[in-house]
């Protein structure tokens, strides 16, 4: 493989023309999670400021310390069950908040134990099931939103909800109750945004820097505000648009920020909720880690153990001035993705802008219709689960396809981390099924030899094992992301009579886009005429 000369390619500043409006976007996608999130989370609207503070957190602080290029942080509706039962159990939201300062604390001490290698072993069919499901749930949870029927709160990911109803009854509801009002401004939304996803409209110099977002959100308010005074009838207003609290002093900002009880520390019970808060936040994020490296049109992959560090960063100062917990979030990440994000800066213009807005405009703010920032998270779900996902896992074959539909329907009909584990459970069977076939004789401390590093003549030489399976993942990963810069890399697969989908992937994935960006020429070896375990 030829490596272009790609040194500077990642340039903040070179890719800020891509980055800015990426942010933008990711912005008007955060806004209204992050108050859904915050009230689902606390039950009490004078607290929904504690999700804007875990939504710019996310952006600024974890953005600086992630190795994530494309990743969005944020607060999280996984945790939404385990956040309001702490703030009831624990009795006060200031003894919460130490919970989240000691479950930073927690996640610093697993990035430095580098425990973010368990995020390696979930197997590619699951997370682009995940990933699929994320989009399928998109469409389903936000079609109401676009109806205007906004019983439901923004965010939540779970089939059942609070209230009783079910994802398929809100779509009943949402038909019987709609808002004629809203039904027209996502109309009109939606129109617009296919028309900016056009190549002609894209190659309009305005375009290329302010995102179509922007203009959706700008003319579904103008056009709320004609409702108001030519169609009183079809003018949205309470919970059918953002509603941010308003700060008319900088006194009022200050009492946004809520501060720990640190007598908390003497409560064992914290620790118990800190605990649970960092197993289950890093989990997720480790599993948005691999699906928006999955997404990363140039097959960067991150480093899991500085990401929870970096969490676990961001948990402490979320925690310290009033936050929600943070994890790293698919949704967001997913919009940046396809927004055309290049790098982390990306991230942290996101939680620039959200920080500064709601302190500066949210009057303005307040104006924007949830039904145009519904039609937004509509076209997110359609691009995670376009129909060609579906036929191109189905033409790998029945050993990709059936975990990656189980997790689909798993994920979509549970919640994310039920349906994860349960398309991990389907996918572990395929591939232990595979290995007892090959009927190989070889010790345990070999199932896990999957290389053999040297260097020849100015060359790292890579020889692959004999049998290259799913459980070698993890090593051939952090083998290749610590190959250095402007290097050649001779993988010899010569000698290999098998090897696992998921690892092949990885290899091509390295070879024909990862290398690119670090100068690395790549030279393979018999790895195209070996048996791939896994899939066609």
């Amino acid at each position: 493989m030829k490596s272009n000369n790609t040194s500077n390619e990642f340039n903040i500043f070179k890719n800020l023309k891509y980055d800015f409006p990426s942010g933008l976007v990711v912005f008007l996608v955060a806004l209204p999670l992050c108050l859904g999130v915050a009230l689902a989370s606390t039950g009490r609207t004078d607290l929904l400021f504690s999700g804007i503070i875990a939504g710019a957190v996310g952006g600024i602080i974890v953005g600086m310390f992630s190795g994530s290029a494309l990743g969005v942080s944020g607060p999280a509706a996984g945790l939404v069950t385990i956040v309001l039962g702490a703030i009831n159990g624990l009795g006060s939201f200031e003894l919460f908040l130490t919970a989240v300062v000691v479950a930073g604390i927690f996640q610093l001490i697993m990035g430095f134990l580098k425990a973010g290698t368990i995020g390696y072993f979930f197997p590619s069919s699951v997370i682009r099931g995940m990933l699929a499901a994320i989009g399928v749930i998109l469409i389903l949870k936000q079609f109401p939103h676009a109806m205007g029927f906004d019983a439901d709160f923004e965010g939540n990911e779970s089939f059942v909800q609070a209230d009783g109803h079910n994802v398929l009854t809100e779509l009943y509801y949402a038909v019987r109750y709609s808002s004629p009002g809203a039904v027209i401004i996502a109309a009109v939304s939606l129109i617009m945004l296919v028309l900016f996803d056009m190549p002609a409209v894209k190659k309009i110099g305005l375009f290329k820097f302010l995102p179509g977002a922007l203009f959706v959100v700008i003319a579904g308010t103008l056009l709320n505000l004609a409702f108001q005074h030519y169609f009183p009838n079809l003018y949205l207003s309470g919970d059918h648009v953002v509603q941010l609290p308003v700060a008319n002093t900088p006194s009022d900002v200050l009492s946004f920020f809520t501060f720990p009880d640190w007598s908390g520390l003497a409560n064992y019970k914290v620790y118990v909720i800190a605990l649970t808060i960092a197993i289950v936040a890093s989990l997720e994020t480790l599993l948005s880690v691999e699906a928006a490296d999955k997404l990363d049109p140039y097959k960067r992959i991150t480093p899991t153990n500085k990401e929870l560090l970096a969490q676990g960063t961001g948990n402490i100062v979320s925690g310290m001035i009033g936050g929600l917990p943070v994890t790293q979030v698919i949704v967001r990440s997913s919009a940046n993705i396809t927004s055309g994000a290049r790098t982390k800066m990306a991230t942290i213009i996101h939680g620039t802008i959200l920080l500064a807005s709601v302190i500066i405009i949210p009057k303005y703010l307040n104006y924007i219709p949830l039904s145009a920032l519904a039609t937004i998270l509509l076209m997110v779900g359609f691009k995670l689960t376009k129909p060609s996902l579906y036929k191109g896992m189905f033409n790998l074959g029945w050993q990709q396809f059936f975990p990656f539909i189980v997790t689909v329907f798993a994920v979509v009909g549970s919640d994310l981390l039920k349906g994860i584990f349960l398309g991990l459970i389907v996918a572990m069977g395929f591939i232990m099924l595979n290995y007892g076939r090959l009927k190989i004789k070889r010790s345990f401390k070999n199932v896990f030899k999957a290389y053999d590093v040297g260097r020849e003549n100015n060359m790292v030489h890579i020889k692959l094992a004999s049998e290259v399976n799913f459980f070698n993942k993890a090593s051939i990963s952090k083998l290749l992301m610590r190959l250095p810069e402007r290097s050649t890399i001779f993988i010899d697969g010569s000698q290999s009579k098998s090897i696992d989908y998921d690892v092949l992937e990885i290899l091509q994935e390295f070879e024909h886009h990862t290398a690119a960006t670090k100068n690395i020429k790549v030279i393979t070896k018999g790895i195209d005429k070996v048996t791939v375990v896994g899939g066609h």
